[in-house]
């Protein structure tokens, strides 16, 4: 069994403070995708960087306290990789890499769009370069038979399943028509797989909720996170859950078990 965890942890300083690391330990995840670290290299505990049981491995904003994501491993990879060859976002780290023979781990945090216009413009920039860098996953899983999973934070609700007040944001960036349809094209054209929604089919399955009102309390949320897979990869997931016992950060882990 491969156990894959992914969190947007709005800080990875924070999310620790907050008992993260416990949550690590009795839950054994073999992979922990990151989003959101905001912390730079130099300010990286070893506690943080290489929690018990893990290495850890990350791709830091050039902007300190901003963006970044982080991959724990149980077991070490093959290879590491940062960002898509694309200097604007690569800038941002947002991207990062794990392979081993067969199989690669991607995580993934894609910009939102929520401040404003230009982050808006920006976010369809980074959806373009995207693109075509999961259609090079693709090409290089039909050509080898490697399988994929992107885990992370989309900043995209999918469907109108994917958030509860969905008429009142049809206008607001993550759940604008574009960036739906984006979405789809993963699916409908690139071939990759919603692996959460594949297991679990029901509404009110969400991964992030606003710190404005009452959001959390009232389960006023979005599904935002996702691990996206190569369909042979999907095809052994086996078990999909959101937790929200505790809370780490303003996302709740989303963790899937895969047969392998």
């Amino acid at each position: 069994m491969l156990r894959i965890t992914s969190l947007n942890v709005n800080g990875i300083r924070s999310a620790f403070r907050k008992g993260l690391q416990p949550w690590l330990e009795a839950n054994s995840p073999h992979i922990v995708c990151l989003q959101e670290i905001k912390i730079s290299s130099d300010d990286l505990t070893e506690d943080l960087r290489n929690p018990p049981g893990y290495q850890g491995f990350f791709h830091h904003a050039e902007k300190k306290g901003y963006s970044g994501v982080g991959i724990y491993l149980r077991d070490q990879a093959a290879s590491i990789a940062e960002g898509m060859d694309c200097p604007e976002f690569d800038r941002e780290g947002r991207i990062l890499r794990a392979d081993w023979k067969d199989f690669s781990v991607i995580s993934a945090y894609l910009p939102s769009g929520s401040s404003g216009d230009e982050r808006q413009q920006a976010k369809y920039r980074f959806l373009d370069h995207f693109g075509d860098w999961i259609d090079a996953l693709m090409q290089e899983h039909r050509s080898t038979g490697r399988e994929f999973v992107i885990c992370g934070d989309w900043n995209i609700a999918h469907k109108e399943i994917d958030l509860k007040n969905w008429k009142g944001n049809l206008k607001n960036s993550g759940f604008l028509p574009e960036e739906r349809q984006w979405l789809t094209e993963v699916f409908d054209r690139r071939g990759f797989v919603d692996v959460f929604r594949q297991l679990v089919p029901d509404a009110e399955q969400y991964t992030w909720w606003s710190n404005r009102g009452q959001a959390w309390a009232k389960n006023v949320g979005w599904r935002i996170d996702y691990q996206i897979a190569t369909p042979g990869l999907a095809g052994k997931a086996r078990q999909a859950s959101i937790y929200k016992d505790e809370r780490f950060s303003d996302h709740a882990p989303l963790t899937i078990d895969y047969t392998w």
